[in-house]
C-alpha cells in the first residue's frame, strides 16, 4: 500500500514538471495599453519620445505618430541592452553581464504601420516619414515672366557725319563724347585742295565764259557734291574769292560719339567700356586728315532708345514678338511703363546664356539715362497644363525627381519637368492625377546619399 501510493505521487511530480516546461512562453507577460508616441519630422534623427517636446538634435517640434491597429495592445518583454538573446517577463539583471534589463515592446511583424523591410531599406531608395502629400492639377495658368535687363540706344536712330571730301581738320568744335548737339550745328571746317580747285574752276568760268551756262551750273552742282552749302556757294560767287576750308554741319540732335568707336556701345550687361575711357577726350584733333566718305562723327539720339531684356533657357519659349512688357527703371521706379515686344534677337551674345529680347520706347518724356538698369515682367500667353508645387520637385543635375507616397513611405521617382512659374512647375510626364507625392521633396532628401530614382 505504502509502494503504491509512493509510485501515485512521484507520477504527480513528473506530471506537474512536464506541464511546467510545456508553458507557453509568452503566457505570463505583461500587457499594457498603447501610449501616444512623438517623432522628430526629420526621419534621419531617429527620436522617438513619449510626450511632445523638440527634437534635441535639429530643435524642431516633434509631432506625434498616428496610432495603428497593432498599438492597441502590445507584449512587454524585457532584455539586456548588451545581450539582446537574454528575455525576461520582468524587470532584473542580465545573467551574463550583470546589466539592468530594458523593457521592450515586441510585435510580430510590423512596427506602428511600417513594415520592417521598409525601415530596413537605404534612405535614398525608401523614405519613412509622415510629411503631407500633394497630386497635379490641370489648370491654365497666365504666364507672366521676371526679366533683367538695361536701356540702350535704339541704333536705328544713329546718324552718321561723314567727310564729303580728303582734306585736313582745320577748326573741330566738339571736344568730348556724349556731347550734345542740335541738327544743323557747326561741326568741324575742312581743307580741301580738292575742293579749292573747284572753286577756281567756277570763278574762272564766271569770269571768262560767263554765257556758258552748261558749264558754270556743272561747276556749281560739283562743289554742291563735295560739301558745300548753297549758302557758302552764293558767298564764294558774290566774294569772287574762294573758301580755303569747308563747314562741315550735322543733320541730327544727339548725343556724339566718334564713328570709329561706334562699336564701343554694346549694351550687353558687363560689356560696358571703363568710365574713363567714354568720358575722355576724342581722339580725332585738328591738323589730321581725313578721307573722302570717311565716317567721322556718330549722333545717337536719347530720345529713342530700347529695353535690352535677358531671357533665360527655361522661358525663351514663352516669349514672342507683340508681348506685352512692364519695366521699372531702377533710376527711376514710377517711371514705370509698358511697352511690347518688338524684337527677339534669334542668337546668343557673345558670352552669354541668355537670349534677348528688345522693347522700343518714346524716351523723350521719361527722359531714363542710357544704360542703367531695369526689371521687367513679360506677360505671355495662357498655358494650360499640369502643375505642382515647385517645392515637391528635387533638381539632380539633368533630372528631376518628386517622393511619390508608396505603402508608409516614399519613393523617389524620375520625372520629365517643363516651364517654372511662380510657386509651381510643369510636369510633363511621370505622374498621373492618382499619384500622391511629398509637398517638399528638399525636406526629405538624404543629404549623404545619391537619390536612385524609379523610372
Amino acid at each position: 500500500m505504502k509502494k503504491l501510493f509512493f509510485i501515485s505521487g512521484l507520477m504527480l511530480i513528473i506530471v506537474a514538471v512536464s506541464c511546467n516546461n510545456n508553458k507557453d512562453p509568452h503566457a505570463g507577460h505583461q500587457t499594457e495599453v498603447a501610449k501616444d508616441m512623438y517623432t522628430c519630422p526629420m526621419p534621419e534623427d531617429s527620436v522617438f519620445s513619449d510626450k511632445p517636446g523638440k527634437c534635441p538634435k535639429c530643435g524642431m517640434d516633434l509631432v506625434k505618430m498616428e496610432p495603428t491597429e497593432h498599438d492597441a495592445q502590445k507584449a512587454v518583454e524585457y532584455t539586456c541592452p548588451m545581450h539582446p538573446e537574454i528575455l525576461r517577463e520582468k524587470p532584473g539583471t542580465c545573467p551574463i553581464c550583470g546589466m539592468d534589463l530594458v523593457k521592450k515592446e515586441t510585435d510580430s511583424k510590423k512596427v506602428g504601420d511600417i513594415e520592417l523591410e521598409s525601415l530596413l531599406k537605404p534612405t535614398n531608395e525608401f523614405v519613412v516619414s509622415s510629411v503631407p502629400v500633394t497630386t497635379i492639377e490641370q489648370r491654365g495658368e497666365q504666364i507672366e515672366i521676371e526679366a533683367l535687363g538695361n536701356i540702350a540706344y535704339d541704333t536705328r536712330q544713329v546718324g552718321s557725319i561723314s567727310a564729303r571730301v580728303s582734306g585736313r581738320i582745320e577748326k573741330l568744335y566738339v571736344r568730348y563724347r556724349y556731347q550734345k548737339i542740335s541738327k544743323g550745328q557747326r561741326v568741324l571746317d575742312i581743307y580741301s585742295p580738292e575742293l579749292l580747285t573747284a572753286q577756281q574752276n567756277l570763278l574762272f568760268l564766271l569770269k571768262n565764259d560767263a554765257e556758258n551756262i552748261t558749264f558754270i551750273q556743272a561747276a556749281k552742282d560739283k562743289l554742291l557734291l563735295l560739301g558745300m552749302s548753297r549758302e557758302q556757294l552764293q558767298q564764294v560767287i558774290q566774294s569772287g574769292k574762294p573758301s580755303l576750308s569747308i563747314a562741315v554741319y550735322s543733320n541730327y540732335s544727339g548725343h556724339i560719339h566718334e564713328a570709329t568707336n561706334g562699336g564701343s556701345m554694346n549694351t550687353a550687361p558687363g560689356n560696358m567700356r571703363d568710365i574713363s575711357l567714354i568720358t575722355e577726350e576724342l581722339s580725332l584733333k585738328e591738323g589730321m586728315y581725313v578721307q573722302k566718305a570717311q565716317s567721322v562723327f556718330s549722333v545717337f539720339n536719347p530720345d529713342r532708345a530700347w529695353a535690352v531684356l535677358n531671357i533665360y533657357g527655361e522661358n525663351q519659349s514663352l516669349v514672342k514678338k507683340g508681348n506685352t512688357a512692364r519695366v521699372v527703371p531702377e533710376t527711376a521706379p514710377d517711371k514705370d511703363f509698358r511697352a511690347t515686344i518688338d524684337f527677339v534677337e534669334p542668337f546668343y551674345r557673345k558670352e552669354s546664356k541668355t537670349l534677348t529680347a528688345r522693347v522700343y520706347f518714346n524716351n523723350s518724356a521719361l527722359k531714363i539715362p542710357i544704360g542703367s538698369q531695369v526689371k521687367a515682367t513679360i506677360f505671355g500667353d495662357t498655358k494650360e497644363a499640369y502643375w505642382l508645387p515647385k517645392e515637391a520637385v528635387l533638381s539632380l543635375g539633368m533630372d528631376k525627381v518628386v517622393f511619390q507616397k508608396t505603402g508608409g513611405g516614399f519613393q523617389a521617382k524620375k520625372i520629365s519637368a517643363g516651364i517654372t512659374h511662380g510657386k509651381h512647375i510643369q510636369i510633363v510626364n511621370g505622374l498621373t492625377a492618382k499619384d500622391s507625392v511629398a509637398v517638399n521633396a528638399q525636406f526629405l532628401m538624404d543629404s549623404e546619399s545619391f537619390i536612385k530614382v524609379k523610372n
